[in-house]
């Protein structure tokens, strides 16, 4: 069993909750583990993390214990093999629409005779070669490592009996962008990204495959109840909104309970 199998199975087959790091915040990654997060998202796609950061990233959820995934740009061998040598839990690529991208992420990412990722004895995800046996420790890692493809266009879903067919590589559903893709923006909850998601875990469910997704709080519901081994219900960003226009809006009305009491009292005060 990889990483996330192994997790789920510890968690008596409920799904991790985790959360997405956009940007570079330890602060934020340390707040998510004392919370009771399972998981932590390290963003590469769409934010500015390094690679050198990521593993930073990925050092220190391993001292709490939560699970980490980084989401690299492509499956290009440079991102494949650097994002590997952080020594994350879960590699994630997004918008996967063939079964040759998903080879490709299993070639690179897996040592030999499994794949031709490159032999480099000192890296993080093999505990810098400490005590020695690199090669046992590059196998165990074959099988540890846990390899994901996101399922986020039409195309995908089109041809996802064939992509959940592939060996080796769980699959994480894309809600934005497949209601994008089916031609709905913003809808993430419209019945074709549903019935699209209902047809992906059952494809998953087939072939013994792990399926992570992320989504809206008004969401939850649909996605456990699909019986997905990870969620990820919240991220830096979303959290920082949050709770600054909870704190401005408790602020405001506190403010103008003030200024209606005040022009009350000066009121009777004229009286």
């Amino acid at each position: 069993m990889n990483r996330l199998q192994q997790a789920v199975h510890a968690n008596d087959g409920k799904a991790l909750l985790g959360a997405a790091a956009y940007f570079y915040d330890p602060v934020f990654l340390e707040i998510c583990a004392h919370l009771g997060y399972q998981a932590i998202w390290i963003e590469m796609e769409h934010g500015h993390i390094t690679f050198a950061e990521a593993a930073d990233l990925c050092r220190m959820a391993a001292g709490t214990g939560m699970l980490t995934m980084i989401r690299i740009p492509d499956v290009r061998r440079e991102n494949v093999l650097k994002g590997a040598e952080c020594g994350p839990d879960i590699l994630d690529v997004p918008m996967i629409e063939s079964a040759a991208q998903m080879h490709d992420l299993r070639e690179y990412a897996r040592f030999a005779p499994q794949g031709s990722r490159g032999m480099f004895s000192v890296s993080r995800a093999i505990n810098y070669g400490i005590p020695g046996d690199v090669v046992a420790k590059q196998q165990k890692l074959n099988t540890g490592l846990c390899l994901m493809a996101q399922i986020e266009t039409s195309t995908a879903v089109d041809r996802v009996e064939e992509l959940a067919a592939v060996p080796d590589v769980d699959l994480f559903i894309g809600p934005a962008d497949l209601a994008a893709s089916f031609g709905v923006p913003g809808q993430t909850s419209h019945s074709s990204v549903q019935q699209a998601a209902s047809k992906i875990v059952k494809a998953a469910r087939i072939h013994d495959k792990c399926v992570a997704t992320a989504c809206a709080p008004e969401e939850f519901g649909f996605w456990l109840g699909l019986g997905i081994d990870l969620l990820f219900c919240a991220n830096d960003i979303s959290c920082l909104k949050q709770a600054a226009s909870d704190m401005l809006g408790n602020a405001r009305k506190a403010l103008l309970h003030i200024s209606k009491n005040s022009a009350r009292d000066l009121k009777e005060t004229r009286v």
